[in-house]
Order: C-alpha cells, then sequence, then structure tokens
C-alpha cells in the first residue's frame, strides 16, 4: 500500500517518523526522571542537566543542518541523522552516571538537530504559502502520537521493567526510518552552496554551550559555582559578539536581520518568553505527580498524556480559530488563557480527583498546541522563498534555546522555593509556587505579541480558514 502512495504524502509520513521518534522520546524521559535518578543516584532536579544538553545541542547544530542538507543532498543527511539519534539511544541505555548520560543525550541532541529540520525545510520548500497551516498541521499530527504514547510507556516501563529500555524503542523506529527515507525522500541540494561560517559557527555553537552548560549546573552538578560562573560569562561574551561579526559576513550561520520583519520578530522574541515558560513541564508535571503526590511512573503518565490529547484535537480546530480572529488577537489572549492554565496545576494536591487533573491538563494542552501552532505559522507568514532555510533554523534555535532555559528557571525556581520554606525534601507546595512562576513567565510574551498590527498573517489567517 506505501508504495502506491503519492509522493506527496509520502513525504510528510516519513518526517513524521523522525518527529514521532524523537516526540516519543522527549516525553519518554520526563516521565521516567524519577526513576532514572534514583538509579543513577543523583538528585531528581540534577536530571534537569538531561534535559538541557539534549536542547542545547539541538540549538547548537540546527544553524548548520540548512546548509548540511543543501551541500550534501536532504536524503542523506536526514538518514545520517537517523543513525546518530539511534547512537544516541543506545548509550543512554548503557549509561552508568550522570556525565554518561548527559553526554549520551547530547549525541541525540546532534542527531535531531539534522532530522527534524532538515525533514521540515523539505516541506517548506514543497508548499505553497496559502497550504503552510494545513501542511504543517498535517505533517506534525502523525508525530502528537508519541506525546501520547510516551508518558504512557515510560511510566509503564519504568514501573513494571527498568528505565533502560525506553531508550531501545527508538531502534526499531529509526531502522523503519531509514529504510523509508532510502527509498522516498528526494536527495534536495543546492550545487551552489555558499562556504560554511565557521567561525560564526564556533562563536554561537560556543556561547550556547558554554552559557547553557554553567546556568544548568550552577555550581551544584558536575561543576563548582567558580567553573559555572566562568561557563555563562564566557558563553555570553561569545554571544555577543556574534550580531557585530553576523553584521559583516555575506553568508552569517545565523542571519539575525530577519528579525526585523514584524510577524518572524513576534513568533521568535515573543514565542521564546511562552516557550520558557511552557518548556518547563516535561520538568515540572512529573516531578510534582510523582515526588510530591507519590504517584507511580505509570500513574503520572497516565494524567500527563491528556495534555497530548488536547493538542491533537485542537490541532483540528487552530484554522478556523486563526480565520475567525486572527493572529494578534489569538496569541494575546491565549498566552494569558496559557499561562493561567499552567499556574492552576500548582492548586493541585496529593488528594485531588484525577479526574479534574485530566481535565485541567487536558485543557491545557489544547490552549498551549493553539498558540505553538499559531507561532510556527505566522513565523513565516513574511518571509521570502529565498529566506526559508535561514528563518527555519533562527525558528528552531529559539524554540530550543526558550525549552532549555525554560528547564533551567524552572529547577532554579523549585530549588530556591523548597530553600526558602525550608524543605530538605521537595515538597508539593514547592511546585505550587514554581508553576505560578512559569505560568507568569509566558504571560509576559504579551508584551511582544501587542506590538503586532491586528492584520499581522492576515493573508494565511484568511486561507487557513
Amino acid at each position: 500500500m506505501l508504495p502506491t502512495l503519492p509522493r506527496h504524502l509520502l513525504t510528510p509520513l516519513i518526517i513524521a517518523t523522525a518527529l514521532f521518534m524523537e516526540n516519543l522520546d522527549a516525553t519518554v524521559i520526563s516521565t521516567s526522571l524519577p526513576a532514572i535518578a534514583q538509579d543513577l543516584g543523583v538528585n531528581p532536579i540534577a536530571l534537569k542537566l538531561a534535559l538541557t544538553s539534549y536542547l542545547v545541542s539541538l540549538a547548537v547544530f540546527i544553524p548548520i543542518s540548512g546548509w548540511m542538507a543543501e551541500r550534501f543532498g536532504t536524503r542523506r543527511v536526514f538518514r545520517a541523522a537517523i543513525v546518530v539519534f539511534a547512537t544516541g539511544s543506545l548509550l543512554c541505555a548503557l549509561s552508568s552516571s550522570l556525565v554518561g548520560f548527559v553526554a549520551a543525550r547530547f549525541i541525540q541532541g546532534m542527531g535531531g538537530a539534522m532530522m527534524v529540520p532538515v525533514g521540515k525545510l523539505v516541506i517548506l520548500r514543497s508548499t505553497a504559502k496559502a497550504d503552510l497551516v494545513r501542511a504543517m498541521g498535517y505533517v506534525t499530527m502523525p508525530a502528537l502520537v508519541g506525546p501520547v504514547l510516551g508518558p504512557l510507556l515510560g511510566g509503564f516501563i519504568s514501573t513494571y521493567f527498568h528505565w533502560r529500555w525506553i531508550f531501545l524503542i527508538n531502534l526499531p523506529i529509526a531502522a523503519l526510518g531509514l529504510i523509508l527515507a532510502g527509498r522516498y525522500i528526494a536527495n534536495l541540494r543546492d550545487e551552489h552552496v555558499p562556504p560554511l561560517d565557521w567561525a560564526g559557527f564556533a562563536l554561537t555553537g560556543l556561547g550556547l554551550s558554554l552559557a547553557m552548560l554553567g546556568l544548568a549546573t550552577e555550581g551544584k552538578h558536575m561543576l563548582s559555582v567558580a567553573w559555572s560562573t566562568a561557563l555563562v560569562l564566557t558563553g555570553a561574551l561569545l554571544l555577543a559578539i556574534y550580531p557585530a561579526y553576523a553584521r559583516r559576513h555575506s553568508h552569517p550561520v545565523l542571519k539575525l536581520s530577519l528579525l526585523r520583519i514584524p510577524t518572524f520578530n513576534a513568533s521568535v522574541l515573543g514565542g521564546f518568553l511562552f516557550r520558557a515558560g511552557m518548556g518547563s513541564t516535561p520538568f515540572l508535571l512529573p516531578l510534582m505527580l510523582q515526588l510530591g503526590f507519590g504517584l507511580t511512573p505509570f500513574q503520572s503518565g497516565m494524567l500527563t498524556c491528556s495534555t497530548a490529547i488536547g493538542a491533537i484535537f485542537m490541532k483540528t480546530m487552530v484554522s478556523r480559530v486563526l480565520a475567525r480572529f486572527g493572529f494578534r488577537r489569538v496569541l494575546l489572549i491565549n498566552s494569558v488563557l496559557c499561562g493561567a492554565s499552567f499556574a492552576a496545576y500548582g492548586l493541585f494536591d496529593a488528594h485531588s480527583p484525577h479526574w479534574l487533573m485530566l481535565l485541567t491538563f487536558l485543557l491545557g494542552g489544547c490552549l498551549r498546541s493553539l498558540q505553538f501552532t499559531s507561532l510556527n505559522t505566522l513565523a513565516f507568514a513574511d518571509i521570502r522563498q529565498q529566506d526559508m532555510s535561514h528563518a527555519s533554523t533562527l525558528s528552531s534555535v529559539g524554540m530550543q534555546l526558550a525549552s532549555g532555559l525554560g528547564v533551567t528557571l524552572a529547577a532554579f525556581a523549585l530549588q530556591g522555593i523548597a530553600s526558602w520554606q525550608g524543605h530538605s525534601v521537595l515538597q508539593s507546595s514547592d511546585f505550587s509556587w514554581a508553576f505560578l512562576v512559569m505560568g507568569v513567565l509566558a504571560m509576559l510574551s504579551t508584551l511582544q505579541f501587542r506590538r503586532l498590527s491586528p492584520q499581522a498573517g492576515a493573508a494565511l489567517a484568511q486561507t487557513a480558514g
């Protein structure tokens, strides 16, 4: 049956295989954090390093994914990325220390950095702007199954088997992706690719890695306070140098000039604050349910998978909502609703009815899905076709950095609140304040969205309906 499908249907389905693998992995590990921490003999909060190292690796290597696809061909890079991701998964399963686990996650991120953006780039280059809303929703719909199955599968394996198996499930999925990509993904490439901006790649890659590693370790995990501080300052200095360097380079690795486009600016910068707040979900929610409420990983997964179900439901309605209200109004109102619903998670305690938690998580998933799809689509509303690759790269870097920073900030908030309240062991009240802090951070994105014109993305919004 598969070979008889048209290529324009096969390509999104194959790319969805990669998205499924990555999303499944991300949600599986988040549910299993307490079990992994116990087995490795570390504080559960220390495992924020496993989440941030993966996201930082994405942010570091995404900028060269477009160049590599154009230089070596989309199919070749896509398949190589799947192999790297699967290798990282195997190393995660074999890890016996925090350092080894974090390093394996970084390798996974290298694969993910090439795998997903290159796949999306194929779609962007073959889809008319009028069809972008439907195309983006269609491509990501199968991948949303990953976040639904991830918490259930991760919780089940961690409760009844061993957490190491959660990484081994990527191997057969990777094998399937390799076979399908080899047969059906076109090897699109450009014969006139400019030289890679190695100096820019070094500035951004080292800057992001050092700064985020310093923030994530904060002198408590793996490194001393002096080393953590030195890493943050060095990384910040390298990043501060980059904008001036990029203005003088004809082909910078990150094209910051695209931020002058109002719709792209709102999506990337306003979306950064929103994603930082919501990016703490995979870290805070499983820890609260398991450490704060005493639930098993499987019980936790049964509850948290409802957020993905809500996201899938909302995907079917995004086009009509945008056509009815427009991007600006949706982003402004929905960012407040998302932040409030996220803060509401902190109102639960160990005695709260599970059906009420399910409904609240379901609603939160709906609201976040609407916001993420709106942001992802608005980013490309006014981007020229020849700038699609640069825009996709810069947008993806912003997404991953925001999520990584969200996890780090949530860990800061959780540790600070617990210390302020005199808790040597995390309590449910500590999580309540942490959810409030991150919810307010997401709401601050409205300051950026207010600058949008009421007609921003109007053409896309109308064609979406």
